[in-house]
């Protein structure tokens, strides 16, 4: 195993869990491999503003991160009034969360994007002097016109990239839903950003659309979450702001190496969230693809990889696909592999080891089926199908209660009345709060580790 590692970076190192033997016959190999980076200048909390910990600006090179606060400022904003108001004292906290010499902006989004602070296209420096400018900026934050995303994000990417900087992030707030631009110019916008930048999504209050605000930060390799009493707007934004912080090194990629007659069938992300990336694979020179996972601090992530080998006899074994994580060349030379696993597959006729299925693997399948029939179950309910509703769901309670994944059981108990978890046998509510069920929505790709 090998690793890359030098002043503030972290260590990465790659684990595969899986059960390599096949029967006969046997063409399917899956595999979960974890990926952990230590060693970042980031452990035992996030240093915030003023911290030489993990230094955001090396004298003669200038900042080493820059980020781009969106705002929404559409006219719905300022229903309550105190949205606006939580929203201008939520952008202030993430200020005030910055380190020094991280390059930032505030960008106000309506149906145009309007540089709130700098301006002139422009990033500040993040100092006391820059962050007291910027608060003093946001006041004249109002609400007024319409919602059009996709060109707050062109702004962000623009100047996000006028800093010749390693680590780019975004954090976006919107109450509604993007009424006053097409969905294709959105996804157009998303297609320009993608791998540029990062972007976690908030949406705040209970109007504005789930798959919208949860694709722009899946596409983004970001993360997305309701507030949905704009009263928890400051913390949630001082956290998103210390987690980008803490993030080191960007634009890490999975690489699969499979040799010939065997093909991937599909690569997720299985924790923290689960997130589809087989549609995203970069090619990477013969037989071999990369799978971008965004920017990493001190953390571990799951993946599954699911590929297709060759038929062959008993006893026989081969390499089904080496995994390595890569990370690019600043100076556009060769590569860098941070570290390696490999997954083999091994043909046996002993049929204990061949139908075992790993742990790990059977931990993960569920968690991403426990996602998917969430969001099967509430398009369900929202359509008046009750019964398929209801089948869906308790299969959801069944999943949640199996994995230990407290949190999205407590959610699912809120939609459900729950007779028994074991069974996954419910009955939906006949009331519930709106807030609820996009709570779950938002949050249905949200997974435990597996019980070692």
């Amino acid at each position: 195993m090998a690793n890359f590692s030098k002043s503030h970076v972290p260590q990465f190192s790659v684990d595969v869990y899986q059960n390599e033997y096949l029967p006969e016959g046997g063409r399917e190999v899956n595999a979960i491999v974890t990926v952990t980076s230590t060693g970042g200048g980031t452990s035992g909390g996030v240093p915030l503003a003023g911290s030489s910990a993990s230094p955001s600006y090396i004298p003669g090179q200038g900042p080493t991160a820059a980020v781009v606060i969106m705002v929404d400022c559409s006219g719905s904003m300022d229903y309550p009034p105190t949205k606006m108001r939580n929203a201008r004292d939520a952008t202030a906290a993430a200020i005030d969360t910055l380190r020094d010499g991280v390059a930032f902006a505030v960008v106000a989004g309506t149906h145009v994007a309007n540089e709130v602070y700098p301006g002139g296209g422009r990033l500040a420096t993040a100092d006391a002097r820059t962050r007291a400018q910027a608060r003093q900026a946001l006041r004249q934050l109002g609400a007024g016109g319409g919602t059009a995303i996709g060109t707050w994000l062109r702004l962000a990417d623009k100047l996000l990239n006028s800093a010749a900087v390693p680590i780019r992030h975004g954090i976006l707030l919107t109450d509604g839903r993007n009424e006053h631009e097409s969905p294709e110019d959105l996804r157009a916008a998303l297609e320009a950003c993608a791998g540029r930048f990062t972007c976690d999504a908030r949406g705040v209050g209970t109007d504005w659309e789930v798959k919208e605000v949860t694709g722009i930060a899946s596409a983004l390799l970001g993360t997305a979450d309701i507030v949905a009493d704009p009263a928890g707007l400051a913390a949630d934004f001082t956290r998103m702001m210390e987690n980008a912080m803490g993030k080191e090194v960007a634009d890490v990629s999975l690489r699969l190496w499979t040799p010939v007659g065997t093909e991937i069938v599909f690569v997720k992300q299985v924790a923290p969230t689960v997130a589809d990336v087989t549609d995203r694979r970069t090619e990477a020179g013969p037989r071999a693809g990369d799978y971008p996972t965004g920017s990493w601090g001190d953390e571990s992530r799951d993946y599954h990889v699911c590929v297709r080998v060759p038929e062959a006899g008993i006893g026989q074994e081969m390499l089904a696909a080496r995994v390595s994580l890569i990370l690019p060349d600043p100076a556009g030379g060769t590569p860098h592999t941070l570290s390696q696993g490999l997954v083999r597959a091994v043909w046996t006729d002993d049929m204990a080891a061949s139908t075992s299925i790993n742990p790990q693997v059977a931990h993960y399948t569920g968690q991403a089926e426990l996602a998917h029939v969430i969001q099967e179950g509430l398009e369900a309910r929202k359509s008046g199908d009750f019964d398929g509703a209801t089948a869906k769901l308790g299969r959801a309670v069944q999943l949640a209660a199996a994995s230990g994944n407290a949190d999205t059981a407590k959610l699912l108990a809120k939609v459900v009345d729950v007779v028994d978890a074991a069974t996954g046998t419910v009955r939906l509510k006949a009331k519930v709060a709106e807030a609820d069920e996009m709570t779950l929505e938002t949050r249905s790709t949200k997974t435990v580790r597996v019980k070692k």
